[in-house]
């Protein structure tokens, strides 16, 4: 796949569905997706966000639609191809890697790896580390690490990839509320510096949307809304998505979300959820 160098490399996903056996997950997705900007997927759990990654990096075939990589359909793409192309951040809390965080991170260069090239991706590496502000954890076993620290481990050995699109799940589900600023932050300028099209789930819609170029809010396994913050983040939206009443109000051009109460519950919920609490007070 050749394409000019500097070019924006697009994604297009057209008409995707996907289901787990016969129970559909994603129904009729269509996007378009280019530039260096940060876009962040929203939605409650459950509306087939993960699924959604997983679609665009091949982890999972769509059951219908395609989704294309500049054109090409990213099925017919050879998987190391496709990793130089798209790195991806799992939501990486149970992941256990018996290396220091040197090679851990190392892994992440396997795609552009040649023979001769060690110096050269070490030295990416080192860079990236000192980039998160972790270089004091090279030479520790990843398995003795925080959850947090985890989380910058698992960002890093996406980075040094250094791929055109970056996909993470739920980057800063680990950190406390100042890493999560800084990740966010650090993701928004790598966007910008490097040219990259990152592509983060997020369940913090503030901070998703003082950092984002652009909002996909997912409900019911479809798209619901997409645009700029100030266009999909909205108490109407917010109502219909996520079942909450909320206060929408403007800081510096960013709307910022002030929670007021969750909704009522409809009939069929109610009714699950007085069963299910019956249940568990007898046993």
């Amino acid at each position: 796949m050749i394409r000019p160098i500097g070019a924006p490399l697009e994604i297009k996903i057209e008409d995707v569905c996907f289901s787990y056996s016969s129970v559909p997950v994603l129904k009729d997705i269509r996007a378009c997706l280019s530039g260096n900007k940060l876009v962040s997927i929203l939605g409650p759990n459950g509306v087939g966000k993960s699924t959604l990654i997983h679609c665009i990096n091949k982890i999972l075939s769509p059951t219908k639609g395609v989704v294309l990589l500049d054109g090409a359909n990213i099925d017919e793409i050879k998987l190391k191809e496709l990793a130089k192309q798209i790195g991806y951040v799992p939501y990486s809390a149970n992941d256990s890697f018996p290396l220091s965080v040197v090679d851990t991170v190392l892994i992440g260069r396997h795609p552009h790896s040649k023979f001769g090239s060690l110096d050269h991706d070490l030295g990416i590496v080192y860079d990236t580390l000192k980039m998160l502000g972790i270089s004091n954890l090279a030479m520790r076993s990843f398995n003795e690490l925080s959850a947090g620290q985890h989380q910058k481990v698992m960002l890093a050995r996406g980075l040094v990839q250094e791929p055109k699109v970056l996909l993470l799940d739920e980057p800063t589900s680990n950190l406390d509320v100042r890493h999560q600023l800084d990740v966010t932050k650090m993701l928004k300028h790598l966007s910008r510096e490097k040219g990259i099209l990152v592509i983060m789930i997020s369940h913090d819609i503030n901070i998703a949307a003082k950092y984002s170029d652009e909002i996909i809010m997912m409900h019911e396994g479809s798209i619901y809304a997409t645009g700029k913050p100030c266009d999909v983040i909205t108490k109407e939206n917010l109502s219909k998505v996520y079942g909450v009443s909320s206060e929408v109000i403007m800081d510096d051009g960013v709307p910022h979300v002030i929670l007021k109460d969750a909704l009522p519950m409809d009939d069929t919920f109610n009714e699950f959820y007085s069963e299910n609490n019956t249940q568990a007070e007898i046993t």
